[in-house]
C-alpha cells in the first residue's frame, strides 16, 4: 500500500503513536489515546485516519501474543481490539485486561469479521464495551470511541 505522498504506508505493527500533525484540527479525542490492537492494514489505516482526524492520539500493534504489554506500556483511554490475531485472540487479551484492576474498566471496542449472535454474547461476557462487525461504518466506530472516552 503506498500513501498519497507515494511512500510506503506505515507496517501493522507500529508501535509509536500517531499524534496530531501540527495544524490539525483539535477535534473531541485531543489530548486523548487509543492502542489499535488489529493486523490488517488496511482496517488499520483508516480507524488511524479517522481518530487522528478527530484528534486522537493513534498507536497500532498488530501482534496479540506481546499486545498485553503494549497495554500495560501505553495506558491507553481507548482500545480498539480484533477478535482474530495472529499469536493470540482478542478475546484472550480481553479477559486478562479485565482481570487486572488497572484496565478492569478500560473501554474495549471489539472487532470482528464474524457478527455472529454467538460471538457478540462471547464478547461481551468476557467484558467488551462494544462490539462492532467489519465492515464497521466510520461514524460509527467515531461515535463509539468518543462515547467511551467520554469526549
Amino acid at each position: 500500500m503506498t500513501t498519497a505522498g507515494g511512500g510506503d504506508a506505515e507496517p501493522a505493527d507500529a508501535t509509536a503513536p500517531c499524534a496530531p500533525a501540527a495544524g490539525a484540527r483539535q477535534g473531541q479525542g485531543a489530548g486523548r489515546s487509543v492502542l489499535v490492537i488489529e493486523d490488517e492494514p488496511n482496517i488499520i489505516e483508516a480507524i488511524r485516519f479517522i481518530l487522528h482526524r478527530d484528534g486522537w492520539a493513534v498507536t497500532t500493534h498488530g501482534d496479540g501474543g506481546d499486545a498485553m504489554a503494549q497495554v500495560e506500556s501505553l495506558r491507553p483511554d481507548v482500545v480498539i481490539l480484533d477478535m482474530m490475531l495472529p499469536g493470540r485472540s482478542g478475546l484472550d487479551i480481553l479477559r486478562e485486561m479485565r482481570a487486572e484492576a488497572a484496565f478492569a474498566r478500560t473501554p474495549v471496542i471489539v472487532l470482528t469479521a464474524k457478527g455472529q449472535a454467538a460471538e457478540r454474547e462471547e464478547a461481551r461476557r468476557s467484558g467488551a464495551s462494544v462490539f462492532m462487525a467489519k465492515p464497521f461504518g466510520n461514524a460509527e466506530l467515531l461515535a463509539a470511541v468518543r462515547q467511551l472516552a467520554g469526549a
